[in-house]
């Protein structure tokens, strides 16, 4: 399968506790919903779609040239949005598709295109997802990222907010520093799934660890599910979460 046979759709929610409309807001004079679409297209998709809730966010997508479609809106999670839009178009099982967060403006478009290509060069692979190395202590210690342990042949073995694996010797001691001989991970929330995967993920009942971390992927692993963790080709700012991120993600566009 090529780079281009895969598509993305991008799950958007008008609700947001911390920052209300938070698709919509301003991002150097574009929706951060429209920043994403941007991005997504120029990853090399097949298609791109908006997946939301919000006749506002179709709208202002649909007017800045891209695609939206409206969906439900008593979806539990974005990957149930995601199957809403699979169902609808009528892609096949076999068929790749990447779900990716619509609070990512600054996404590089190589790393969507990335996970497209590892999942498309394994046929064996159901699902899989990104991560990059967490460099300092505090990182390591916001319940706010998601820290990912990774098998030696790259498969999930476990996401949580905690600081997993945890160096026993050297954080008792309260170290500022990490030790240099090994290495944590921060997830990165895109994941790529073939459908025949995603339908059989959103068909299963939340788990008990999914509930505990209140890390939805977390449903895959309970349920015996393989997810292979790539190491992003490029690093990947945070997203956007509250009004401090979005202050945080103007100022890196404006040195852009």
């Amino acid at each position: 399968m090529s780079v281009s046979g895969f598509s993305v759709v991008i799950p958007a929610r008008y609700e947001s506790t911390r920052l209300p409309g938070k698709p919509l807001v301003d991002i150097a004079g574009l929706p951060m919903i429209v920043r994403v679409a941007e991005r997504a297209v120029e990853s090399g998709a097949r298609e791109v779609i908006v997946a939301t809730d919000d006749p506002r966010i179709v709208e202002a997508v649909e007017r800045a040239g891209y695609r939206a479609l409206l969906t439900r809106s008593d979806h539990a999670s974005g990957s149930d949005r995601v199957m809403e839009v699979v169902v609808a178009c009528g892609w096949n099982d076999q068929e790749i598709v990447l779900n990716v967060q619509g609070d990512e403006p600054l996404i590089p478009p190589d790393v969507i295109s990335q996970l497209a290509r590892r999942l498309a060069a394994d046929d064996s692979l159901a699902a899989a997802t990104l991560c990059e190395p967490i460099q300092n202590r505090a990182t390591l210690l916001d319940p706010n990222v998601v820290k990912v342990v990774r098998s030696r042949k790259g498969l999930a073995l476990y996401f949580s907010r905690a600081p997993v694996p945890y160096d026993r010797q050297s954080f008792a001691a309260e170290s500022m520093d990490l030790a240099a001989d090994r290495h944590w991970w921060r997830h990165i929330g895109v994941y790529a799934y073939r459908v025949w995967a995603l339908a059989q993920f959103v068909g299963l009942p939340v788990s008990e660890l999914e509930a505990t971390e209140s890390l939805e992927q977390l449903r895959l692993l309970d349920n015996g599910m393989d997810m292979l963790v790539e190491e992003a080709c490029e690093s990947v700012p945070g997203g956007v979460d509250t009004p401090a991120d979005l202050e945080r993600i103007r100022a890196l566009l404006s040195t852009q």
